[in-house]
């Protein structure tokens, strides 16, 4: 080979490695997408939105465009128990919802909506920030592989909403209340001595002023949303329900993000989660304050009595729910020893 031939061939072949490593470079750099399905509006009036402004927010500030996020409110994307399966097989990346459709891939998740397992959200986040929430992360995903990115809260706790006063379980006994049609609701509620009544939150309006039911369970932001108000005007806070509101990212969204990227996108989520907790609570308590001027009449609820409902759900619904899923007892018990 002669010497402008060899050095033709020399150059001609490192032109091609390197054009051969061009593309490899580019995907290197290219930022990743990634999709959040959302059942609720993209307004400061949501908790799942407020998770995610401000998680999108600190991740922008961490490492730029190098990650983008498409958000998608309003069910958008489909049902939620349709997303979970999704998210799961990796057609979604993420999910911000309430902790119980969760259940419907790792039964365990349930536990966090049976009736009175938490006594305010201060002691809901200190028993899952004190290791219930990692051993929960856990079971989610050996089952599926998919990861909580962080513990947010709803917009206050459920209580009771009715038409006539309601202010001791006397009171509650024979009143058609609408629940969630979820058999801890129910079975929470007979035990108070109501009629549980399962109906769709769109029916309710209606079905209260037709006289369906007698009132309903929910939180004061829903009930303020969705102008119940306008109808009952009593609220016995039984704060039954301090149910916790996840963020999920599914395995292969978690594998989308880069090894040096990781720590960075999961502080984002943990700072949002922080952030969140405290606005969820400011948000709760205006939304309140809003009732109140509306001329609904909140009475709370005895600690004897809730001590009462709490042994009974613990003797019955717990138990039952323990027989079924074994590894919550112990979880169970870190949550009765952070109680205050």
């Amino acid at each position: 080979m002669s010497k402008t031939s060899r050095r033709t061939f020399i150059s001609s072949g490192a032109a091609l490695a390197v054009s051969a490593a061009l593309p490899r470079i580019a995907n290197a750099q290219a930022p990743i997408t990634m999709r959040i399905s959302s059942s609720m509006s993209a307004d400061q009036n949501a908790a799942h939105y407020l998770w995610y402004e401000r998680f999108a927010a600190n991740l922008q500030k961490a490492v730029g465009d190098k990650v983008k996020l498409a958000y998608f409110p309003d069910s958008q994307l489909g049902k939620e128990a349709d997303i979970v399966q999704q998210v799961k097989v990796g057609s979604i990346d993420m999910m911000i919802t309430g902790s119980s459709i969760w259940a419907t891939v790792a039964q365990e998740f349930g536990m966090l909506d049976l009736g009175y397992v938490f006594d305010s959200y201060p002691h809901c986040f200190k028993a899952l920030d004190g290791g219930v929430g990692d051993k929960l992360s856990k079971i989610l995903n050996d089952k599926t592989g998919c990861t909580v990115l962080g513990w947010a809260a709803h917009f206050g706790p459920r209580s009771v909403y009715t038409k006539k006063p309601v202010k001791n379980l006397a009171d509650l006994k024979g009143v058609k209340l609408r629940v969630l049609p979820a058999p801890a609701f129910i079975e929470t509620f007979k035990i108070m001595g109501a009629i549980p009544t399962p109906i769709p939150i769109n029916e309710l309006y209606t079905a209260l002023q037709t006289g369906v039911v007698d009132g309903f369970e929910h939180d004061t932001a829903s009930t303020l949303q969705y102008k119940f108000a306008e109808i009952t005007k009593n609220c016995w806070l039984t704060e039954h329900l301090f149910s916790p509101m996840i963020a999920v990212i599914g395995k292969r969204g978690m594998d989308k993000v880069p090894a040096d990227l990781r720590a960075a996108f999961m502080k984002a989520a943990q700072d949002a989660t922080v952030y969140e907790r405290g606005i969820g609570a400011q948000k709760g308590a205006a939304a309140t304050d809003e009732l109140k001027k509306m001329g609904v009449a909140f009475s709370p609820m005895a600690k004897a009595e809730r001590d009462q409902v709490r042994k009974e759900m613990e003797a019955k619904v717990w138990a039952a729910f323990v027989k079924d899923n074994p590894s919550t007892q112990e979880l169970f018990n870190a949550i009765n020893a952070a109680r205050s």
